[in-house]
């Protein structure tokens, strides 16, 4: 077993990218993985997090995750995974894990059930018994949009404290600030629209679907920000925000999907009840992101600023 990457120095820091499942003819396409591993790592984002809402988890067998963490364990090996666990009642949650842990992951990201709104007594429940079921580490996913359920910050910080809980993955964006304001705990941001604003308050890392699209600049943007630079940071993600936006004008992961087999890199498949997004989304998208600096032009504000 890993040692809890919660006692490693700058864990839970930086930029780490949910990592999409490519799809071909149904099956997981290991050699496509690969490369987006390879891609993202040359980035230098922090890890991945597999099999959430953007890894499509719910969809994906058991069988398949273990083929999909391999390749990316083979194709970036120096890099952490975070595994996506959820569901409604945490047996379910704790068969899982004990299949998973073989894998070795740096942690869990945990949801609150889903749908069933449950009172604050009955979160804490629920993720004391995952903790129970693991001695990995636990990221709280605070998403009400998908779960039904905004977590207080109170509730949260209880959850670090009792329930084995190293970080949480926020999307509101008054808990956000908050949480970055009270540094009780690492707080990763989970809205990419407010990711430049989590850094200049402070936080310690975000885990950012849009980063799929030119990592460089989401890299450029926290770099920028942590050290001083925030005209320049503002700038930089300026441009990123009709990029930010598309992605998320129809159900996630579709519009990542289509913008990187558009790339050429994957194809443009989803598992039902998930399809694929508009090619009218897909144009406007690609027009958006040929707007944005380039590589090197990015890479030039950073080594000036630093």
């Amino acid at each position: 077993m890993n040692a809890r990457h919660d006692d490693l120095p700058g864990a839970w820091s930086g930029l780490w990218l949910p990592l999409v499942t490519p799809l071909r003819d149904s099956y997981v396409d290991v050699a496509a993985m690969q490369a987006l591993a390879r891609r993202y790592a040359r980035a230098g984002i922090a890890g991945f997090v597999l099999f959430g809402s953007t890894g499509e988890g719910n969809l994906i067998s058991m069988k398949e995750k273990f083929l999909a963490c391999d390749a990316v364990r083979a194709a970036a090996p120096q890099l952490p995974i975070v595994l996506g666990v959820g569901g409604v009642e945490p047996l379910g949650i704790y068969q899982s894990i004990r299949k998973l842990e073989r894998l070795q992951p740096a942690g869990w990201l945990v949801p609150p059930p889903y749908y069933l709104r449950p009172a604050p007594d009955g979160i804490i429940w629920h993720y004391q018994q995952i903790a129970w079921a693991t001695r990995l580490p636990i990221i709280i996913y605070d998403v009400a949009r998908r779960t039904g359920t905004q977590l207080s910050v109170e509730l949260i910080e209880h959850l670090a404290a009792h329930a084995r809980c190293a970080a949480v993955k926020e999307c509101d964006p008054l808990a956000l600030a908050a949480l970055n304001a009270r540094q009780k705990l690492p707080t990763l941001c989970g809205e990419d629209a407010l990711f430049l604003q989590h850094f200049l308050q402070g936080g310690s890392g975000a885990i950012s679907a849009a980063a799929h699209v030119r990592p460089d600049i989401f890299m450029a943007v926290m770099t920028l920000a942590r050290a001083g630079h925030h005209d320049v940071a503002q700038t930089l993600f300026a441009a990123l925000k009709p990029v930010i936006r598309l992605l998320y004008q129809e159900p996630s992961p579709g519009p990542v999907k289509k913008y990187l087999a558009a790339a050429g890199l994957i194809a443009d498949e989803l598992r039902l009840p998930m399809t694929p997004a508009s090619e009218a989304l897909g144009a406007r998208l690609a027009q958006a992101v040929a707007r944005l600096p380039a590589e090197r032009e990015v890479a030039g504000l950073v080594s000036v600023a630093g």
